[in-house]
């Protein structure tokens, strides 16, 4: 990871924070074409490790984790990290494992993160 990919992680962390309430543990990002694709480990709450005890309860969470990290870029647009990369942000793709809570974001900007940020 390089020092902009990792500037990018503590960004995406504090973002998550304050607008859900806990952060991940851990985010790695890797910056590919217009993309920067984040691994975050350590999403869930003890509360959230709890209900994931349940088929139904890891559903609905998937569910919820997914959906509301979206809405909430959309509700909050993410002016700290377009202003840091330079560049805009236009979407969103996320995905959880509930039993390895393991998550990846895929942040789509209008410029190559890649070549830009090359060291």
């Amino acid at each position: 990871m390089t020092n902009y990919e990792a500037e990018f992680s503590n960004l995406v962390r504090a973002f998550r924070k304050k607008h859900m309430g806990k952060g991940p543990s851990s985010v790695r990002t890797t910056f590919c074409k217009n993309w920067a694709i984040c691994e975050m480990e350590g999403n869930l709450s003890p509360v959230e490790q709890f209900i994931a005890t349940d088929d139904d309860g890891k559903e609905m969470l998937r569910s919820a984790r997914t959906k509301m990290a979206k809405n909430i870029y959309k509700k909050h647009h993410p002016v700290e990290m377009e202003e840091f990369l330079g560049a805009k942000y236009l979407d969103l793709y996320v995905d959880i494992d509930i039993d390895k809570d393991f998550g990846m974001s895929i942040f789509v900007f209008d410029d190559n993160l890649e070549k830009k940020f090359k060291q």
